[in-house]
């Protein structure tokens, strides 16, 4: 979603701010702009679209002082327009803003009661007004910005920046995550350790309901009950925050490469070091006093959960519920004894997973997170935290990230059956056997990049797809068909195979095409009986299988795809990687934007 950055420095800031601000591109964004204090009074510069149009901006009109707030932003209140842009100014406070304020409209009414106009479509204007009116009835920047956080609903992470004071920002985090990074007489805020990773590696994560008065020299945070807190300094880690492509042309290419080296550190990190056991960190948790899972994610992260359903059912024989986190609060589930509850996320922060959380933490035996941020609300929220140790994914589409979720989540079903007695000690020996090769077959996968071009070639000619899978291989389809309608804009379904010849079928034509995955398991045979059905109404196959299924499955597809062969068990962690790597090429074919495809954000703070 929408980044924030903040600079209490000792030199020029506004360079600074705009490359802290390019860090942040990968949370997906539309426009952008900085507001700095130059001899004590505001000024700003904001633009629509691409940093590149900022920065081009800076060129003709600089920006001079020490102290600045930046922000990109992704639209939800107004369109993507020059007024709309952040930050937001009201006089002497400027403000900038990652969330919703719910009741924006109310605030909006009272000021209007006031004489006091807005001028923009934004909920976050409102911020600024109100903080405006306070500072003019006498209140000080602290006060005024304490009285108008008290008046706020929603979800949010607010920096404000004020006239005639070089060395103060006020940060307020509710619901979206903020951060403040230490340096030598200098300080910073981000919504996001990466963009504050060259700057400092010292860095205090807001909690829930903090405000935090910053200077160059202090940092004085209260808490939601406005008690004085002390949070902890964290060191980050540097390494982790690189964003170079490291010679690929999208850092989706780059992150679809390093697949195979993440896989590998994340199975290092949980395997014993003799590889025939899983090994969790901390002890409380007993898989034998577990009777249900609960899982809850959205998007690919939610499809992570539903191949994890058939391991946790297959393996350890656990009963496991799947939700979209979107809905699965709403919905009020009851959580009965016995109750675990389990979620997963990339960023850690995603607003609708946090929320079903917080809604699990009184009713839930258990609260388990499967993140890649190990300071994120979920992780800290959590009574266990798995990291997936993905390292940071910048492009959109998430790769890497869901790869090493599925690896995650493999390896807690594994740990639970050989608890609950369902596996031995050598049938789980065995299996993480084979799991540790997994790396080696990724990279072999990766080498058909040559025959996956050619397919999404003729794929980016259309302007529709569908998705089959049986099995393990359906949360697959769904996750291509994601994958290839978020980047390269056609428009794809997926369906269970079975699921073809009760409706969908009807869309098959000449000009179908019907990407199938089916590696040679139990359910081959079944799944080639669908193709079959596909073919004899003229759709265009495109059949992803392995050696034996290719031996017997071949004939009259449009395009063949040969993987290599993994144990039945792993197949999704494998078949993610031509799901991957079709859309990509398919969207390179296109030519539509990657990274950063239309209308999307990386990390969704908001509801």
């Amino acid at each position: 979603m929408c980044g924030i950055v903040g600079i209490l420095g000792l030199h020029e800031v506004a360079p600074t701010l705009v490359e802290a601000l390019r860090r942040l591109e990968y949370r997906g964004y539309d426009s952008a702009g900085i507001a700095t204090l130059n001899d004590g009074r505001l000024d700003r510069r904001r633009a629509v679209g691409k940093l590149v149009n900022l920065s081009d901006l800076l060129v003709h009109e600089p920006l001079a002082g020490k102290a600045g707030i930046g922000h990109t932003r992704w639209a939800t209140h107004g369109a993507p327009t020059l007024s709309n842009t952040h930050p937001h100014r009201a006089g002497p406070v400027a403000v900038v803003h990652n969330g919703i304020i719910e009741n924006y409209r109310e605030l909006r009414a009272d000021l209007a009661a006031k004489g006091i106009a807005h001028e923009t479509d934004t909920d976050t204007e409102t911020v600024a007004l109100l903080t405006r009116y306070h500072l003019e009835q006498g209140l000080s920047p602290v006060d005024a910005a304490r009285r108008t956080l008290e008046r706020l609903e929603g979800a949010y992470a607010l920096l404000f920046l004020f006239d005639g004071e070089p060395d103060l920002m006020i940060a307020a985090r509710k619901g979206s995550p903020l951060a403040v990074g230490h340096g030598a007489g200098e300080m910073f805020v981000g919504s996001d350790a990466i963009a504050l990773a060259p700057m400092t590696d010292r860095v205090t994560y807001l909690e829930e309901g903090d405000i935090a008065v910053v200077t160059r020299d202090s940092l004085t945070i209260t808490d939601a009950d406005g008690a004085v807190v002390e949070r902890p300094v964290k060191t980050i880690r540097l390494s982790n925050a690189r964003i170079d492509k490291a010679g690929h042309k999208h850092f989706m290419a780059k992150e679809v490469a390093e697949q195979p080296a993440v896989i590998g550190d994340a199975l290092g990190h949980y395997l014993s070091a003799d590889g025939r056991d899983v090994v969790l960190p901390g002890t409380t948790l007993d898989f034998n006093r577990i009777e249900r899972l609960t899982m809850v994610a959205c998007g690919t992260a939610y499809y992570a959960c539903l191949t994890a359903k058939y391991w946790f059912e297959q393996l350890a024989g656990l009963p496991v519920d799947v939700d979209i986190a979107s809905e699965f609060r709403y919905r009020e589930p009851p959580i009965t004894p016995g109750t675990a509850a389990l979620f997963v996320s990339q960023s850690g922060e995603t607003a609708d997973t946090l929320a079903a959380l917080r809604y699990c933490r009184d009713k839930a035996d258990t609260i388990l997170s499967v993140v890649n941020v190990d300071e994120s609300s979920i992780a800290r929220e959590s009574d266990l935290a798995l990291p997936i140790l993905a390292g940071p994914e910048i492009g959109v589409a998430s790769t890497k990230g869901f790869t090493c979720q599925l690896t995650v989540l493999l390896l807690l079903a594994i740990k639970a059956a050989q608890v609950r007695g369902t596996m031995d000690e050598e049938a789980v020996a065995d299996l993480l056997s084979h799991l540790r090769g997994l790396p080696a077959a990724i990279s072999q996968a990766l080498e058909m990049d040559e025959a996956l071009q050619q397919a999404a070639r003729h794929l980016s000619e259309h302007d529709h797809a569908l998705f089959l899978g049986r099995g393990l291989m359906f949360p697959m389809a769904l996750e291509g068909a994601l994958k290839l309608k978020e980047i390269s804009y056609i428009h794809a379904e997926a369906y269970a195979s079975g699921e073809l010849k009760h409706g969908p079928i009807a869309l098959i034509d000449k000009k179908m095409p019907v990407v199938i995955m089916a590696p040679r398991d139990a359910l081959f045979d079944k799944t080639v009986s669908n193709m079959q059905e596909v073919m004899a109404r003229g759709g265009k196959v495109m059949l992803i299988t392995d050696r034996a299924g290719a031996a017997v499955a071949d004939e009259g597809t449009w395009h063949l795809l040969v993987m290599p062969e993994v144990d039945p068990v792993l197949t999704p962690l494998l078949y993610a990687i031509p799901a991957q790597l079709l859309a990509y090429h398919t969207a390179v074919a296109k030519g539509t934007d990657v990274d950063q495809p239309r209308n999307l954000a990386k990390s969704v703070t908001v509801e």
